[in-house]
């Protein structure tokens, strides 16, 4: 059986070393080469324009030009797909969530020891994303412009003013009604749709939202940081027993499972994978819908896999309302996909129109809860 043609990538470290576990690992899958090493960000803007591979494996710390510097130029003049290879240090989950931000499709944490080559054992996630970064349709990004958060809630619009809004929320708080919950799944491409997702929340949002963006536990603290930095609302990484509030942001530990309790609390656990993930947006979407019922309102966002198709039958099984983001503004459209097929999604929208959803949704549901609807 005849093999199409093999994916070219670009190797950027200034370890001789790393490049060359990265070559071997690379050269070893038949269905990939290596068509070009750089030794700095310098040399990768310059390879990456003149070999033009399908597939740019980042290293972040180096000399003259570090790869974040490198990703935004190449973003910027010549935009080639990227997977940032990083440390999974508290600064190199910064630098790297600060390159996703600026266009780099997925990352691969690299090895504390790489004297004993264990690059070795993350062979399989390595060339697995490469192969699937290089057939992402890459873009200009857009990079943060230090906006301030929005100064007026789109609530005003609506039926309700911001004051009614939240005397509303109040009330919906109160005795056994409760406030919408968002449960918004990511994957893949996730970190750079919800750095536009979270600042377009208005600082009196009617809901709670949880966020299940699978990543590492050492990375998920600094990018509720980051996301805070841009928002009008609170965002703070979940810990065990957090009573969840309107106009709060929740973002699920990585390397754990988030789930909505019946007092309206959050259980942060461990454990085994669920359906293959960890965290699994499956189980934050399935307790929230026990708990929120026709008030909740789930969120699928761009992703490999399938996390969140079976949550999203639970929230419509429920009464609440479900949202998928389009296939052209996806980075990868596996989960948003997989949730469609489900018969389950009331709308497929870009990712700009997926807030404005969620405000009528919540305005609805608003109303509903005034005359005892829900």
């Amino acid at each position: 059986m005849e093999l199409g043609p093999k994916t070219r990538v670009l190797v950027v470290d200034d370890s001789t070393f790393m490049r060359k576990v990265l070559q071997s690992i690379i050269t070893a899958d038949p269905q990939m080469e290596v068509i070009g090493e750089a030794r700095d960000g310098r040399e990768a803007v310059a390879m990456a324009d003149s070999l033009r591979p399908d597939v740019v494996s980042m290293d972040i710390m180096m000399p003259h030009v570090d790869g974040l510097q490198a990703t935004q130029m190449i973003m910027s003049k010549n935009p080639r797909p990227i997977v940032i290879v990083s440390s999974e240090t508290k600064e190199g989950a910064d630098i790297t969530l600060k390159a996703l931000e600026l266009g780099a499709i997925d990352f691969v944490p690299k090895p504390v020891s790489g004297i004993d080559l264990d690059m070795q054992h993350l062979r399989d996630e390595l060339c697995r994303k490469l192969k699937v970064a290089s057939r992402v349709r890459v873009i200009r990004t857009i990079t943060r412009s230090g906006a301030k958060p929005p100064a007026a809630s789109s609530y005003s619009e609506g039926k309700f003013t911001p004051s009614e809004a939240s005397s509303q929320v109040s009330l919906l708080a109160s005795g056994n009604a409760k406030f919408p919950i968002v449960v918004v799944a990511a994957s893949t491409g996730g970190p750079q749709m919800l750095m536009q997702f979270v600042p377009a929340l208005p600082r009196d949002f009617g809901a709670a939202v949880l966020l299940v963006q699978h990543m590492p536990g050492t990375f998920t603290a600094q990018f509720a940081k980051q996301l805070a930095e841009v928002s009008a609302v609170r965002v703070k990484e979940a810990e065990n027993n957090d009573p969840l509030q309107p106009a709060s942001v929740y973002v699920c530990p990585g390397a754990r499972h988030m789930r909505v309790m019946a007092n309206g609390r959050l259980s942060i656990e461990g454990g085994e994978r669920i359906n293959g993930y960890r965290p699994c947006a499956d189980v934050a979407m399935e307790t929230a819908a026990t708990y929120a019922g026709p008030m909740t309102i789930a969120v699928v966002l761009t992703g490999m896999g399938a996390d969140g198709s079976k949550g999203v039958q639970a929230v419509k099984t429920a009464g609440g309302h479900v949202i998928a983001q389009d296939e052209v503004t996806s980075v990868i459209f596996g989960m948003p996909a997989e949730a469609i097929k489900t018969g389950m999604v009331d709308q497929v929208l870009a990712i700009d129109a997926i807030m404005p959803a969620i405000e009528k949704r919540i305005l609805y549901l608003m109303g509903a809860a005034e005359v005892g609807v829900v």
